[in-house]
């Protein structure tokens, strides 16, 4: 089953909780915090397989969750870090943010990495809070919590050519004759509904990857008939053979068709019609297939590459075969994303920035702070331990949020609610 667009969540591992914990040995006095740290969370990271054609195994699994760091243990037994989560994908696959439809990755290579989720860094053991002040410190932090994200998958044939047309115009047909590749191949319209892959090889020793792919109706690129599932396939291919009916066997014309099929390629994204296209004038041995070419060719630029062939006599396959070679052989791969397609990979720091947290008043009259790095401080901290609560509060006048609430006009003796806690404002 060839499946090329998953939606799935990804969850990152937790780290693991560091603890606070004491020497306890005979004959050894003070023996001071032996709290180790926790592991490391997994990571989860999708990796190119170019052995796998499909994301059929992505398609059963809507939520992937990677697993915890071990958390640390007395005597400054520091816990193990979790492996990463490496799921196998095909080369060809993009990967985008559901949220704002960025790209996260582009994998292009085999064995290629991207790390969508970062797992979560273990939490500090008591160890880590010594100092001259506090020399047996009951703070330990609990593990950074993972990341979750909303991801979509989106499976971009890798080919060097792509056969472009309308239902039944021969492009299966084509691809059999010229390849390995075994194609259904039928007189109804839609016979192709996945891409068929196939390594031509030329007479001369050159050798590219063709494409056969679904056909194209009026309105594809707004998603009509096959539509997107089509036009993404073409995204990372360098040639185009545009091929039409010149014969108009069933009815058409063929520069109708031409008009159609082009208007499609330059609505739909990455601006397709900037790669080289070969009109391919298929069905030549059927009657009447010579004075359409002749008219035809009065209506398009003079520049324009027409091969006229028929794929059911093999006749000017070679000679198709050779200019689409030529063309290969000059022109480079198209960038399919821009810098800004990308998303920006943001570094938070303790340092006062108004877009680490939030403060808005609720409708219960409370004043609430959020953020997201806000909340992973919140997370990672032992609201059973006293010192603990004293660190965080500590962190809050870091992060600039005491002096923000005052500007919000917070008052001493207002309640102020953080997450899951709410507490009075002492001025």
């Amino acid at each position: 089953m060839f499946v090329d667009l998953v939606n799935i969540k990804v969850i990152s591992g937790k780290g693991g909780d560091g603890v606070v914990a004491f020497r306890r040995e005979k004959f050894v006095p003070m023996g001071g915090p032996a709290g180790g740290d926790g592991g490391k969370g997994a990571s989860v990271i999708f990796e190119g397989d170019e052995g796998l054609s499909t994301l059929m195994d992505l398609k059963y699994n809507k939520v992937l969750r990677a697993p915890a760091g071990v958390n640390g243990a007395a005597k400054r037994l520091d816990g193990a870090n979790a492996e990463d989560m490496i799921i196998r994908v095909p080369v060809g696959s993009t990967i985008y943010d559901a949220e704002n439809d960025k790209v996260i990755g582009d994998i292009t290579n085999h064995k290629q990495q991207v790390v969508i989720c970062k797992g979560g860094r273990g939490g500090r053991g008591n160890t880590k809070f010594v100092s001259s002040r506090n020399t047996a410190p009951e703070i330990a932090e609990k593990g950074e919590p993972g990341l979750t994200r909303n991801i979509r998958v989106e499976l971009k044939v890798l080919a060097d050519v792509g056969l472009v047309g309308l239902p039944s115009v021969g492009k299966s047909t084509i691809i059999s004759m010229v390849s390995n590749s075994k194609p259904k191949i039928a007189s109804y319209h839609f016979t192709t509904l996945i891409p068929n892959l196939g390594v031509v090889k030329v007479d001369d020793e050159r050798s590219f990857v063709m494409a056969d792919l679904p056909g194209l109706i009026e309105g594809a690129s707004l998603g009509q008939g096959l539509g997107l599932q089509f036009l993404r396939h073409i995204e990372r291919t360098r040639v185009i053979l545009h091929v039409l009916d010149m014969s108009g066997s069933e009815g058409r014309d063929p520069y109708e068709d031409y008009l159609v099929i082009n208007n499609e390629l330059a609505t739909y994204r990455y601006n397709l019609m900037a790669r080289p296209q070969i009109i391919v004038a298929n069905k030549m041995d059927i009657a009447g297939a010579e004075e359409n070419l002749k008219n035809f060719k009065t209506k398009v630029n003079k520049d324009i590459h027409i091969i006229p062939i028929s794929a059911a006599t093999n006749k000017n396959l070679q000679e198709l075969l050779y200019k689409t070679a030529d063309l290969l052989a000059v022109t480079d791969r198209f960038e399919l994303y821009q810098e800004g397609d990308f998303e920006q990979i943001v570094e938070y720091t303790f340092e006062k920035d108004e877009t680490l947290f939030e403060i808005t008043l609720a409708e219960d009259n409370v004043y609430e702070v959020t953020g997201e790095r806000l909340r992973r401080v919140f997370e990672m901290t032992d609201f059973t331990k006293d010192q603990s609560v004293q660190r965080f509060s500590r962190q809050l006048r870091a992060m600039g949020i005491d002096d923000a609430l005052r500007e919000k006009g917070v008052q001493h003796g207002d309640t102020v609610r953080i997450f899951r806690f709410e507490f009075e404002f002492v001025d």
